[in-house]
């Protein structure tokens, strides 16, 4: 408890985000990290879903915002249901859904990361699922970062991103309603990250 109160008495009145972080390459932190996603179902709800195994870097820097490149890897296995009915988990992972048997990861590589506001960035890259690569997009904003600090000698960075892509695009069609119908699961899926990445210790 009084390591938490230091470092929350450490923290500037009014951190500025992404103050003076030298270009280097971050990696995700796992502990602060999270990606959800929801579809549609049969138009009564949308059924949340997501990942619990992300990594990812983050080639980054306050002065060359330009040159990010950000690469990411989702374990298809750590797919992460709500009280999953008996035997619906493995049918997700299977052949008909996510096949995980014969495409264990999906990835995700940015082709460019454009500053749209002060704290606000759209990323686009290609997004690879079921051995297929289609270019995906999705709004990121930058929550806060900083270069060091008195209770971590490296850089941190946050951000939460949004987004939308359609399942059809790499061949996952299992269940979607047709056209005029409802009745099925949703093609559109939309998802949410939540993200920290940390650096690497200045040099002395």
């Amino acid at each position: 408890m009084r390591r938490l109160v230091f470092c929350l008495a450490a923290l500037p009145a009014a951190a500025d985000p992404l103050t003076d972080i030298p270009f280097q390459t971050l990696t995700l932190d796992p502990a602060h990290a999270s990606i959800t996603a929801k579809v549609d179902h049969l138009g009564f709800s949308n059924y949340t879903f997501g990942f619990d195994t992300l990594q990812a870097t983050l080639r980054f820097g306050t002065d060359r915002p330009q040159d990010a490149v950000l690469t990411a890897t989702i374990p298809v296995a750590s797919l992460d249901l709500p009280t999953p009915p008996p035997g619906f988990l493995d049918q997700m992972l299977g052949p008909d859904w996510f096949n995980a048997a014969a495409y264990p990861g999906i990835t995700f590589t940015s082709t460019a990361i454009t500053l749209t506001g002060d704290r606000s960035a759209r990323v686009t890259g290609t997004l690879t699922l079921l051995g297929t690569s289609a270019p995906v997009a999705f709004d990121a904003t930058f929550n806060a970062g900083y270069a060091n600090a008195p209770w971590e000698p490296f850089a941190r960075i946050g951000f939460s991103a949004k987004g939308t892509l359609n399942r059809s695009d790499f061949g996952m069609s299992t269940g979607i309603p047709a056209p005029g119908s409802t009745i099925g699961v949703g093609d559109a899926v939309t998802f949410a990250i939540e993200a920290e990445f940390v650096g690497q210790p200045p040099p002395d």
